[in-house]
């Protein structure tokens, strides 16, 4: 990870087509990582700003399971560590939302109605030249998908057309699936997941990793097609793409039933102990946590566990 400068327009490569960017993305881990790999690869070259939604879709969080996973997608990081950070103006190898202003044009805002007069003025103000979504928890319509330009281009974390809507991943595990995907693709209109297809990815599923680590895994190489891609464009060369052939299947959230047959099948939402890793690289070094008496949280296990019991209480 680059040290944390601020990146001004005067200091960007004046070799390159200086794209505007609006990325619009979801308050939650995966999302925070996926920025964390694209956001110091843009800033010396574009123009950022940054749209995030609350949620993804209706309320998923009432199967024990689904609340379980929205804990630690979201809750842990939103309402625990990143907070904390924030409060003591620190930052580690990665970086919370709000850190990443060091390289956006001005602060991330919360945009959950974009299609809205309000939604659509914050949008246009922006400037884009091209929107990137990237887990983004709304569903754009015509009129803001005609914006930017050059379009929007979605990274969606499933092969398409197989699995369309929310959680590619845990379908593919499910159905026994022996690759996992990512699929950058143009929205056109304001279908999921039906746009022209610019890059796939594929890799191995491995059986043994839980569903959180499966799904962080898709990043690094759906960053590099949203890199990659938009280079091409900021050259101002024309993206090569096609149309998926078939319909594809559409998946809202798992039943009850279905997130049990995922459990009886071996597969575990998180494991503990390689998720606690991942959170401590949001930490700063052992002697700087020390030096600024940084509250504890305590990330084992059962540390975990007895968080998440807590945020349970009404």
């Amino acid at each position: 990870m680059p040290s944390h400068t601020r990146y001004t327009a005067a200091s960007r490569s004046v070799e390159r087509i200086i794209v505007h960017i609006t990325l619009l993305a979801n308050r939650d881990l995966h999302s925070n990582y996926a920025l964390n790999l694209l956001l110091p690869r843009l800033a010396n070259d574009h123009s950022l700003t940054l749209f995030l939604s609350d949620t993804v879709g209706g309320d998923s969080s009432r199967q024990p399971d689904l609340h379980w996973l929205q804990f630690l997608e979201q809750t842990l990081c939103n309402d625990l560590l990143f907070p904390t950070l924030d409060r003591a103006g620190v930052t580690g190898e990665l970086l919370t939302f709000s850190a990443f202003e060091t390289f956006l044009e001005q602060p991330w805002a919360r945009l959950n109605d974009p299609n809205s007069e309000t939604g659509l003025a914050a949008l246009a103000a922006s400037s884009p030249d091209l929107m990137i979504s990237l887990r983004y928890g709304r569903i754009l319509q015509p009129t803001a998908i005609s914006l930017p330009p050059r379009g929007v281009l979605n990274l969606h974390s499933g092969r398409l057309p197989q699995y369309r809507g929310v959680m590619a991943t845990f379908r593919a595990m499910l159905a026994g699936d022996t690759l996992l995907g990512t699929t950058l693709h143009w929205i056109d209109d304001a279908s999921i997941d039906t746009g022209r297809i610019v890059n796939t990815h594929s890799e191995a599923l491995d059986p043994q990793r839980c569903y959180l680590s499966n799904v962080l895994s898709l990043y690094k190489p759906g960053c590099r097609a949203i890199i990659d891609a938009i280079h091409a464009l900021s050259a101002d060369e024309d993206l090569k793409s096609h149309q998926a052939t078939g319909a594809g299947d559409y998946f809202s959230f798992p039943s009850a039933s279905e997130c049990q047959a995922f459990r009886a099948a071996g597969y575990i939402w998180a494991d503990l102990a390689h998720f606690a890793t991942i959170l401590q690289r949001y930490h700063p070094p052992a002697e700087a946590t020390v030096q600024l008496d940084l509250p504890w949280i305590d990330f084992s296990e059962d540390g975990l566990l007895t968080l998440y019991r807590t945020a349970l209480q009404p």
